[in-house]
């Protein structure tokens, strides 16, 4: 078997041979086999060397992002910086008021009230928190004329509030303050008088008051002036909030010193 092989094997040496030769000589063109390209080389990243040497500048180091103050439900506000918790609302009093005529400022760890117009009521709420039962205290000195008035809201909401108004000549009223369908603002006076309590002038007086269930309490430079029970607007919740109002005469200027929001 193996002889077969090589006979054969023999055979076909001797065809390519002869065809070869019979190409070379007539000067026909044979065809070629096809070529296969091998694929092209790939050439490796130039990675650069680090640099061998220091920095020739130090990092600069990146101080982190203040962190913003986190609002408190039961605190003392002493204005150390500004009051982005609070939110205002003025009230005109008359045609003449002009709506531009305060200058509200944190100046000193105070809050300072500066009215150029006459008839103008401006209030701040304090606005992260609503609260049932809550007790709000003031320290507030009048460096302007007697003739204005300072107020601490309770239970602001859209059903109406509390409100403590006390007069630097030594009057107050507390009453119930809404708003009613036209937009308009009323209020219904709950109870009024005078106390000799009162520092008039320009002096520092500290108020207080106290909404617990249907029980209303203002108290002045810690004595205790007036206990109302209301059953008829029996409001729940709402925000607090103070507020300094400019009546007759110019100039009125209010300082707080600090408010505090307390449990009752």
């Amino acid at each position: 078997m193996k002889s077969q092989y090589r006979i054969l094997f023999a055979f076909v040496a001797l065809l390519l041979t002869v065809g070869l030769a019979c190409n070379f000589l007539t000067g026909s063109s044979a065809t070629e086999a096809p070529t296969v390209e091998e694929p092209p080389a790939v050439e490796e990243p130039q990675v650069e060397a680090p640099a061998s040497s220091a920095p020739t500048e130090a990092p600069v180091a990146t101080e982190p992002p203040a962190e913003q103050p986190v609002a408190e439900q039961y605190f003392t506000e002493e204005f150390d910086a500004e009051i982005g918790n609070w939110s205002r609302h003025d009230v005109l009093g008359s045609k003449e008021t002009n709506e531009d005529g305060l200058s509200l400022n944190v100046e000193d760890s105070r809050l300072i009230f500066d009215f150029s117009t006459k008839y103008l009521y401006t209030y701040l709420f304090y606005e992260p928190f609503e609260y049932d039962n809550v007790a709000l205290e003031a320290s507030v000195e009048n460096r302007g004329m007697n003739d204005n008035a300072i107020s601490l809201i309770c239970r602001y909401s859209d059903e109406g509030w509390y409100e403590f108004n006390i007069a630097n000549s030594g009057l107050y009223t507390m009453m119930y303050g809404f708003v009613d369908a036209s937009g308009n603002i009323g209020y219904a006076r709950l109870a009024d008088g005078g106390s000799t309590k009162i520092k008039a002038g320009k002096d520092v007086n500290v108020y207080k008051i106290i909404c617990n269930n249907r029980k209303l309490s203002l108290y002045i430079n810690g004595t205790e002036t007036r206990v109302y029970e209301d059953n008829q607007h029996v409001l729940r919740d709402g925000k607090v909030g103070i507020s300094v109002s400019s009546f007759n005469q110019l100039p009125i200027k209010v300082e707080y010193d600090w408010v505090t929001i307390s449990e009752p």
